[in-house]
């Protein structure tokens, strides 16, 4: 086991001083953390205000205590402009710690939006959103425990001798911006569908440690989701989100199914079950499967709580058979009484 943590530490260190931009953080759950997917999500929701907390904890069987851990917190609401239009504003936290090294990232954003209904009436209309953020990064790595491949010896790692490497900035902070657009279209209280797209880091900041120019790769993210009636109290939702980051792709789809389990089916009382698959590629070419996923939620009232496990099927498998990262999230709505209003899609 200690073998293996060395190695994942040089590793990780022999990124570092070759200076490749790192993917960023995702979430298996991205549906569930709409202001990380996508600042057009910013304020689009039934009721006023939504608050989320997601957490995600990956490769701990492989690294113990050193595993990657992300989480986020979040809060959005919106404001009417007119009889039809909304106002989104909102602020996230999130950050993300990996390996020995404590490599890490921390970030606030402030996200704003603008609805704008395109057709229809109050309870069945197309709308479209435009969403921007900004928002000011810090970045850091623990240099007091790194391991340098000049540091390995037969009888394992020597921290006394020299790293011959140099690193100028352990800890710095770059401004960080990102644009998008949102389409969703509400058919009835059980149908709706949405697709979305977005721009990261489009100003593409410097995230070099060694004093060198390093930009981040601005990522592109495209999704899309539906919801509709098999049979009465019985949904399905299907869902799909695609990323590029530099040389990097992701593909995560799969569906929910949602049964209602109030009093009615327009009540806010559900238990979810989805299945899903993620496949990236390789580099220079080629796919590869990632992870298997299951998950399931549970809403009561303006509260929804989310779990999903990820299962490895990848190549890392022989390094952790099955297990691969598990993650929580958290929504916490504020509703109230309103004399108009936009039905928006249920994420």
């Amino acid at each position: 086991m200690n073998r293996i943590v060395t190695r994942a530490s040089i590793l990780l260190m022999m990124i570092v001083t070759l200076s490749v931009s790192a993917q960023d953080i995702h979430f298996t759950q991205f549906y569930m953390s709409p202001l990380n997917l996508n600042p057009a999500m910013t304020g689009v929701m039934n009721c006023k205000t939504r608050m989320i907390a997601n957490y995600r904890n990956q490769w701990s069987a492989i690294l113990s205590a050193n595993a990657y851990n992300t989480y986020s917190v979040s809060y959005d609401q919106k404001i009417p402009v007119g009889r039809e239009d909304y106002f989104g504003i909102g602020g996230s936290i999130w950050g993300d710690v990996a390996g020995e090294s404590r490599f890490g990232t921390t970030e606030g954003r402030l996200s704003l939006s603008y609805s704008k209904k395109m057709a229809g009436y109050r309870k069945k209309a197309s709308y479209l959103v435009i969403g921007a953020d900004a928002g000011l990064a810090n970045r850091g790595i623990s240099d007091g425990d790194l391991r340098w491949p000049s540091q390995i010896t037969p009888d394992g790692p020597d921290l006394t001798l020299p790293s011959n490497e140099n690193l100028q900035d352990l800890d710095f902070l770059y401004a960080d911006l990102s644009a998008g657009l949102l389409w969703f279209s509400v058919i009835d209280n059980y149908t709706n569908w949405y697709f979305g797209a977005a721009v990261h880091h489009f100003n593409k900041p410097n995230v070099s440690f060694l004093g060198t120019d390093v930009e981040l790769y601005s990522k592109y993210t495209i999704h899309a989701g539906v919801q509709f009636e098999l049979r009465k109290r019985i949904s399905l939702l299907p869902f799909a989100v695609y990323m590029a980051q530099g040389p990097h792709r992701e593909l995560n789809a799969g569906t929910s199914v949602r049964f209602a389990m109030g009093p009615s089916r327009t009540t806010n009382q559900s238990w979810e079950a989805g299945l899903w698959y993620r496949i990236g590629n390789k580099t220079p070419s080629g796919l590869h499967s990632d992870a298997a996923i299951i998950s399931t939620r549970f809403n009561y009232e303006n509260f929804g709580l989310g779990f999903s496990y990820d299962i490895n099927v990848s190549g890392l498998r022989k390094a952790s058979p099955v297990n691969g990262a598990f993650e929580f999230s958290l929504v916490y709505n504020i509703c109230g009484p309103e004399n108009r209003g936009v039905y928006c899609p249920r994420f």
